[in-house]
């Protein structure tokens, strides 16, 4: 009898459907998985609501996601370190591990990226927001311990565990944080254990900024209350060490610049769009800027560090839906006035 399995599909700007796929047995050294859970993320939104970002459009349906974590079903020929009915996190990046990148350790810049739920090349990779996946082996990482929603939060602690890598030693250091949606919640995270002193922490929503507090951040500003919320800390040259940019906003960024201390480091995670830089002061402060993009081995590291109870996400996941609600889960992800993590359960 053939199986089939829902998928969560974007068809245009706000269009998105619920749609059937035949499930088909794992091929060797894969894995078939019943998801469990998946976080909606910003670039989900970005299609949602625009169809992409950037220069990044869809041109055929594809589906959606790439925070996912389930349980192991079925084992392909080869596949060995698994079991079924083990969680597993699963990650969405996969390099070829053959081209220039790949062989200079640097995954998250392959040429031939298969990024689940991806536009930019054509056709389209296919997201992981489906009620079964196959995956390669190498993408499971054990989860037992964890819910299937922390689970699925490993993709985007990821991301910043590898921003906290580019920014060097952050013993003793002060932290500005500029964006408290999920990427910058989980910046402060890990620049917390990564041994930052002062953390500070901007945005223009006091429910991301009490989220914040949560999570242990120092001070908080509301800059929509007052854009010269950082003037206290622009002084003598300036506060900061390290300025872990989240928002993609350009006034955030400016704020954040003339808060930053000589010789500090600025970590651009954000992706809003291209931005006009205050270059003369990023020159006269001998500042350094640094893109983050992706992740590779800092997934696994993710994991480890919630199996271990050394970072808790589980404040973060706020709202979640059943599948068959997808487009209600997408409208609550984008209200951060009251969401941080909305997620899917796919059961």
């Amino acid at each position: 009898m053939t199986v089939h399995s829902k998928s969560i599909v974007i068809h245009a700007p706000h269009d998105l459907r619920i749609e059937c796929t035949e499930v088909v047995p794992p091929a060797p050294g894969e894995v078939q998985i019943a998801m469990a859970a998946g976080g909606i993320c910003g670039s989900d939104l970005h299609y949602y609501h625009n169809g992409g970002f950037g220069t990044i459009k869809l041109r055929e349906p594809m589906v959606l996601g790439h925070e996912v974590a389930g349980h192991v079903t079925a084992l392909g020929d080869g596949v060995s370190g698994l079991e079924v009915g083990q969680l597993v996190a699963v990650s969405p990046s996969r390099a070829c591990n053959h081209c220039k990148f790949c062989l200079e350790g640097a995954q998250n810049q392959c040429l031939n990226m298969r990024f689940y739920g991806s536009a930019m090349p054509f056709p389209h990779i296919q997201g992981a927001f489906r009620q079964v996946l196959n995956a390669d082996t190498s993408q499971c990482v054990v989860a037992d311990g964890l819910t299937p929603g922390e689970a699925a939060m490993a993709e985007p602690l990821a991301v910043c565990l590898h921003a906290t890598r580019r920014a060097g030693n952050l013993v003793g250091k002060s932290v500005l944080v500029t964006g408290c949606g999920p990427i910058g919640i989980l910046s402060i995270i890990c620049a917390r254990r990564a041994g930052a002193d002062l953390i500070v922490a901007t945005d223009l929503s006091d429910f991301t900024l009490d989220m914040a507090r949560r999570v242990g951040v120092d001070e908080v500003v509301n800059m929509g209350d007052a854009t010269d919320g950082l003037a206290r800390f622009t002084p003598d040259k300036g506060t900061f060490d390290v300025l872990y940019e989240c928002s993609g906003a350009a006034p955030a960024l400016t704020a954040g610049i003339h808060a930053m201390r000589p010789g500090g480091t600025i970590m651009q995670l954000g992706l809003g769009g291209d931005m006009t830089l205050p270059m003369q002061a990023i020159t006269a402060k001998e500042l350094s800027l640094r893109g983050s993009f992706r992740f590779h081995d800092e997934f696994r590291t993710g994991v480890n560090l919630m199996r271990k109870g050394l970072i808790d996400v589980k404040p973060l996941i706020t709202h979640t839906v059943g599948i068959d609600d997808a487009v209600s889960g997408f409208d609550l992800a984008g209200d951060r006035s009251r969401t941080m993590k909305a997620q899917i359960i796919f059961a």
